[in-house]
Order: structure tokens, then C-alpha cells, then sequence
């Protein structure tokens, strides 16, 4: 299985192939932004890995530098040309029966998660409202996909994120406040796997809290969890235009099953959230921060005065 990865270096941007090892250099090649993108375009994942390895500026890196950024996968830092979105409820143990081969696809629930630069990878906080209900982690498979010049969307690969958001906030009123809900800062890991949507995805999740084990249990969420196929999730989502701009890249996560809140466990300020894919070897770990109040005036504080609405009173008479 390939893999591909993009990382900024000392104000540079480059990009590797496979899974980086503690402690041991890895070789990275300079590319532009949008190089990668293109060459899927042009000639899929054989091409993007040439381009991935071609570069004749090259830098040997250990993980950890200081200096060393990795990015979420394809990721358009110049011009931010991304979206992350999702859907909800997809895994079977959400319904009463399987699927059959022939059933009719209903679209399950969906969300605009954010921009593609609100995404974090491993190691960097999650961020979240000042004062949430009941955090849950997510585990979930993401598929990446790159627009092409006439709106065409082309599947590069897959990779695996967290979904932070408030369960709480959407439990109160799921119709109503789902959106805001859904607004924490989202991780993703930087490693693309240049393969088709995986079939079996098993893991755990841990919990830690002042450097110890708070809560621990086993997630899976593959092709063989989820309800829903994974190519009519894909075809519905890209059936709207608005999806098939031109150079958009698309995060598209596909569902978690339980979680932390459906055993009593409340996610607080500062834990760390590890997610272990065991079945894919790889890792996501973040850390909890809640965000800071903003107080607000009963007219509001984003409204600038040369742009709130003027009242105009006539006496009476």
C-alpha cells in the first residue's frame, strides 16, 4: 500500500512517501503548492508519487524537528481551496437491520464541517467553544478528493480523522443546533493512502488525563461498519454543483459509532485524545483546549457602527 505525505520545512514546502520512523531521517522532496494535486489529475497515484519523488531539492528531516510542519493531505495553503464535510449516522449499529445488496440508497444526514485550513494534524490542540455540553471524539475514515479544471471530482486516497464536535449541543435540538455543534477544530493525519476506500478499519480509543489512562475503548470504521456504500455516499455528494468547482479538494468524513458520552464519560479541557488505528498502523493523537469567552454587547461586537442599521423616529402627533 502507498503513501503519500506534504510537510512544510523552514518555510518550504515538500513532500515524502511512506510513514516516517522515530528517530530515523526521512528524505523529502521540494514541491509547489498544487503540484501533487495536479499530478493526480493528470495521471492518478502513479503520477502523484512521481511527483512526490522527483524533486531535486531534497532535505533529510528526523520527526520532531521543530521546524518540521506536516500537512493534511493535498491541503491548498495558498489559496485555501478546500472544504471538510461529512455525514452522520451511517454505522449499522444505528439500524434496526443490514443492508441488503439491492437496497434503495437514502442519503443519511450531512454537515459543512469548515475550510480545509481549520483542519489540524497529529500533536496540534483541537480547539472548541468556551463552554461545550459534552465533547465526543470521532473516529472516522476520510476520503480526499480533487476537483479538476471542469468541476470533476477525482478520489486520490483516504486517511483518518478525528470529528470533535459537541454531542451535548446537538442532543439538545439535532435539527437547530447540529451545525454549531460541529464547530471544533477537526485533526487529520498527514499520511494519504493511495488506495481505494478501506474495508475494515479496528482501533482504539484512549483518553488521557494528567498523564494517565481516563477511558479506553475499541472503535471500527470501515466500508464494513457503515451502513451506507461508500460510492453512493460519494455520487449523492457530488451531485450538487456547488461541490464541483473547479480546483476544490474535498475532506469528506464518513461516520463514527459510539463514542466516550454512550459510557458516561465526559471529554474535558486538556485531555489528550489518542486514536491507535491498529488495522493501518498509524496514530492520531490531539489535545483538548476549550476556547476563550468572548463577551458580547446586546448589540453585538462583528457589526461595524458605519454598518448597523439606522432608526428613524417620527414624532407624534
Amino acid at each position: 500500500m502507498s503513501i503519500l505525505f506534504e510537510a512544510e520545512y523552514q518555510g518550504r514546502r515538500y513532500a515524502g512517501t511512506g510513514i516516517p520512523e522515530a528517530g530515523r531521517a526521512h528524505t523529502l522532496h521540494a514541491v509547489e503548492d498544487g503540484q501533487l494535486r495536479a499530478a493526480f489529475l493528470a495521471g492518478g497515484a502513479e503520477a502523484a508519487l512521481a511527483a512526490a519523488t522527483s524533486g531535486a531539492e531534497t532535505v533529510s528531516v528526523t520527526p520532531g524537528d521543530p521546524g518540521l510542519r506536516l500537512l493534511p493531505p493535498l491541503l491548498p495553503t495558498a489559496t485555501n481551496n478546500a472544504l471538510v464535510n461529512g455525514f452522520m449516522g451511517t454505522h449499522r449499529s444505528k439500524f434496526d437491520h443490514d443492508p441488503e445488496p439491492d437496497e434503495e440508497f437514502v442519503a443519511p444526514n450531512y454537515y459543512m464541517k469548515g475550510f480545509g485550513s481549520w483542519l489540524r494534524v497529529s500533536d496540534e490542540p483541537l480547539t472548541t467553544p468556551a463552554d461545550p455540553i459534552w465533547l465526543i471524539e470521532e473516529p472516522e475514515v476520510v476520503l480526499v478528493y480533487v476537483n479538476g479544471e471542469d468541476g470533476t471530482p477525482h478520489y486520490a486516497g483516504y486517511t483518518f480523522g478525528n470529528d470533535l464536535n459537541d454531542i451535548g449541543l446537538h442532543l439538545k435540538n439535532p435539527w437547530a443546533y447540529t451545525p454549531y455543534a460541529k464547530l471544533c477544530e477537526t485533526s487529520v493525519l498527514p499520511w494519504l493512502f493511495l488506495d481505494e476506500p478501506p474495508q475494515n478499519v479496528t482501533g482504539r480509543v484512549v483518553v488521557e488525563r494528567d498523564g494517565a489512562t481516563a477511558w479506553e475503548g475499541p472503535f471500527s470504521c470501515g466500508a464494513d461498519s457503515i451502513f451506507h456504500r461508500f460510492e453512493d455516499m460519494a455520487e449523492h455528494l457530488f451531485s450538487y454543483p456547488l461541490l464541483r468547482q473547479a480546483g476544490l479538494v474535498t475532506y469528506t468524513f464518513l461516520g463514527a459509532d459510539k463514542a466516550t458520552y454512550h459510557d458516561g464519560f465526559r471529554v474535558e479541557d486538556g485531555d489528550r485524545l489518542v486514536l491507535d488505528v491498529t488495522s493501518h498502523g498509524v496514530v492520531l493523537a490531539n489535545t483538548v483546549r476549550y476556547g476563550t469567552q468572548t463577551a458580547t454587547g446586546s448589540a453585538g461586537p462583528y457589526l461595524p457602527p458605519s454598518s448597523r442599521p439606522s432608526v428613524s423616529r417620527t414624532a407624534s402627533r
